[in-house]
């Protein structure tokens, strides 16, 4: 459990980072409260489609991850952040990414900032 919190905190830190960082990856609200709460829902969604989503993602450009020599997982993390994006406003969450190419920032964003969280933060494993 305390890992998943972990996790979880270091995902909101990330996109919190990206949302700061690229101009057109937003999170809007009223309150400050309320864009934390929605800034960790969101942090939620994310870690579930990583989970979910991203392994078939992966296991099917596996050709593409060997010619690229793997700098097609940049792109793979990006439609992972356009798909949570997408789930998102399906849930009336006020977090928005437009477009591919901000999805890529974004995406190289969140990466380097979790990882550096990943070492800073505790972990149960």
């Amino acid at each position: 459990m305390k890992n998943f919190l972990v996790k979880t905190l270091a995902n909101a830190g990330a996109l919190g980072v990206a949302i700061w960082l690229e101009k057109n990856i937003t999170l809007h609200g009223g309150s400050t409260a309320h864009k934390g709460l929605t800034l960790i829902l969101v942090a939620l969604v994310f870690g579930v489609v990583n989970w979910l989503v991203k392994p078939v993602v992966k296991v099917l450009s596996l050709p593409l991850f060997i010619l690229t020599l793997g700098l097609i997982t940049l792109v793979i993390n990006a439609l992972m952040l356009l798909l949570t994006s997408w789930l998102a406003g399906r849930l009336h969450l006020d977090f928005h990414v437009s477009g591919l190419w901000t999805a890529i920032v974004g995406a190289l964003i969140v990466s380097v900032v979790s990882w550096a969280l990943h070492v800073v933060l505790p972990d149960d494993e």
